[in-house]
């Protein structure tokens, strides 16, 4: 990203006063700012003599980066991008493959919302264990919950009774623990530096990247009437989008649920803003009597909303949602 010197032009609150503020706190460039604790950095500018200007600077420089955040792409683009080079990965899931005729598309995002105890993490885990297998590819697993099972993913590896097997799948996921947005920034900064070194490296490329949940890193940044949360949001969900586009991975992330005040209705958290990003929503609901879970599209870029199919929760060893 640009320095912040570049802005200056078109946004004379850009100046030199401001840039010697960001300067002090190691902010050199668009990039820097986005990574930066703006809550910490706020606080910061409120004990300066010329806070009131400093704020205004902080305020314009998170508009511009949401704005700059949508990238924008024609039909030809896009029907490019589909045609690419770009595979399907099983989910682990007859029934869910079906319903996305093949699984999970290679470069783009998935969203799978939920309420608590639906079962999204069981998903996550089988789909994690099915790409590795099958697929023979990588997986990042980025949990934010403490929900990461290695015990439960060997379980869904079919010959798990194959103690070398298990041990070869098991090696291809990673799992990275995070608990804010920040350390989420820094993850994804650290993972396309990787990725890019290994550009030519076919052998076990990166094929899944999981977030488990992203809606547990972004809710509390969302409070109050600022924009700073929302264009961090926006940020990130930009980012994992690049990273699944120019890298041809497969994101799948986690969402749960809010109340409308409607009847008792849910619907996905986060918001309208964060509506746009995903290429494919699916909500996931779980019927505790009988243990039957339906999966439904809420969005695709490709197929018709309200498609949905049933699957029966399994214990133990037996695959399942």
């Amino acid at each position: 990203m640009s320095p912040l010197k570049h802005l200056e032009k078109e946004n004379p609150i850009i100046d030199a006063c401001f840039r010697d503020f960001c300067f002090s706190h190691g902010i050199l460039t668009v990039e820097d700012f986005l990574l930066h604790d703006l809550y910490e950095l706020a606080a910061f500018a409120e004990r300066q003599k010329n806070a009131a200007r400093l704020k205004e600077g902080i305020t314009l420089m998170i508009s511009l980066i949401e704005l700059q955040c949508r990238p924008l792409l024609n039909g030809m683009e896009l029907l490019e991008d589909l045609q690419r080079n770009k595979h399907t990965l099983s989910t682990g899931d007859k029934g869910t493959d079906s319903l996305l005729q093949g699984g999970f598309r290679e470069g783009q995002l998935t969203e799978l919302v939920g309420p608590s105890s639906s079962g999204k993490t069981q998903f996550c885990m089988q789909a994690s264990a099915s790409v590795a297998e099958n697929h023979v590819g990588g997986v990042l697993y980025i949990d934010t919950g403490n929900s990461f099972s290695a015990r439960r993913i060997a379980q869904f590896i079919c010959s798990s009774l194959d103690a070398a097997l298990v041990q070869k799948v098991m090696s291809r996921i990673s799992c990275h623990t995070v608990y804010d947005i920040y350390t989420m920034f820094d993850t994804l900064q650290s993972l396309e530096v990787t990725l890019r070194s290994q550009m030519n490296v076919d052998e076990y490329r990166l094929r899944l990247l999981v977030v488990d949940s992203i809606s547990s890193l972004i809710t509390p940044i969302l409070g109050g009437s600022g924009s700073q949360g929302r264009a961090l949001m926006v940020a990130v969900g930009y980012l994992l989008k690049k990273l699944a586009h120019e890298h041809n991975i497969a994101v799948l992330v986690t969402n749960h649920t809010v109340g409308t005040g409607e009847g008792g209705k849910t619907k996905p958290a986060l918001g309208e803003t964060w509506k746009s990003i995903p290429h494919v929503r699916l909500m996931l609901s779980r019927d505790h009597t009988n243990s039957s879970c339906t999966i439904s599209i809420l969005k695709h870029t490709s197929m018709p909303s309200g498609q949905t199919v049933k699957t029966t929760a399994r214990k133990d060893n037996q695959q399942g949602l």
